[in-house]
């Protein structure tokens, strides 16, 4: 999530702009001249901005699945010339995108690799404020809620055609929703009168299905539903899982990945797949690794961090954010880029 608090426009300050950067900064000066930061998840280009005035001499990548932010972030970062290159691509399918582009950055990923990377996930604040999107239940707007509004199913194709197993699994395992099974049997039922098209069409429904007594807890009755169907429909946890592997593999000697989540969703798979990647897989018991089995990244954070309380108090979206950071320390043939 580029969640951002600050004054507007361009001078807004991305969530954790510093801690991040320190994070990064000693891969940074361990590559040298020319070193390539990663930037996943570009959003509104705060944090390239940031990286690329900092460190005067990297080049940044800025990946986007949304044109609309990836056209506002090239136009934000127009000033570094060849320094910044913005790249229309899921992050996880980033790889790709650099193979076949010739611009200085990516030429200087594809010799040297990648010197450090940046994952903000979720929902941009940008995206949250653009009520045509359908991403915010406060304003009655198309369902749409895609993160690049050029393909894929649309909320309004999942509330409208998906059976009642399917929905109501959709609701409880990425929204935690407890009325998961109440809330599917009334959008069939309605669905039959007229199919859903209006995010105030579903707020309304979610008000009269779910009990008074649990509206009064838990924050706002349509969080967990919009929540579900947004992750649903740009298939987020499958991105994420696949994002980290994708990006490790990438990394230079000493290169770091930090990865930013919102949600215990997100945050579970990138726990996990980095205690893959940190831990030993030589069997219990050995005094030494053995050969090939000894891990080539270390945990830069112990545990997850969080924003501190000076930050959350400033901008309230910080206040669920967990950050965890790895540094690769080997590579398995044994050279370093």
């Amino acid at each position: 999530m580029k969640t951002m608090t600050g004054n507007g426009g361009h001078g807004h300050v991305p969530v954790l702009r510093e801690r991040v950067t320190d994070l990064l900064r000693p891969a940074i000066l361990d590559a040298g001249p020319g070193a390539v930061i990663i930037d996943g998840t570009l959003g509104a280009g705060g944090h390239s901005e940031y990286f690329l005035t900092v460190f005067p001499e990297v080049r940044v990548i800025g990946l986007d699945r949304d044109p609309i932010a990836l056209e506002q972030a090239r136009g934000r970062l127009e000033r570094f010339g060849d320094r910044f290159r913005g790249l229309h691509t899921r992050f996880d399918r980033f790889v790709s995108a650099v193979e076949t582009d010739d611009s200085e950055p990516c030429l200087l990923m594809r010799e040297h690799g990648v010197a450090g990377a940046l994952f903000d996930l979720g929902v941009s604040s940008m995206q949250l404020d653009q009520a045509d999107r359908g991403f915010a239940y406060s304003q009655d707007a198309p369902l749409d809620m895609r993160m690049d509004p050029t393909s894929g199913i649309t909320a309004a194709d999942i509330l409208n055609t998906y059976g009642h197993g399917e929905l109501a699994h959709v609701l409880k395992a990425y929204g935690d929703e407890r009325f998961a099974g109440k809330i599917a049997s009334a959008v069939l039922r309605e669905r039959e009168k007229e199919p859903f098209t209006t995010s105030g069409r579903l707020v309304e429904l979610l008000y009269a299905t779910i009990p008074a007594a649990a509206r009064r807890t838990g924050g706002h009755p349509a969080k967990r539903t919009f929540q579900a169907l947004r992750v649903e429909v740009n298939g987020e946890l499958e991105s994420v899982a696949a994002m980290v592997p994708a990006i490790t593999r990438e990394l230079r000697v000493g290169g770091r990945a930090v990865f930013m989540a919102y949600q215990s969703l997100e945050d579970r798979i990138v726990k996990k797949e980095l205690a893959e990647l940190t831990t030993s897989k030589t069997p219990r018991g050995l005094p030494v690794d053995l050969p090939g089995t000894a891990p080539e990244f270390r945990l830069v954070t112990r545990g997850a961090e969080k924003a501190p309380r000076e930050e959350i108090e400033d901008n309230p979206r910080a206040a669920p954010v967990r950050v965890r950071a790895v540094e690769r320390t080997t590579q398995s043939n044994g050279e370093t880029r």
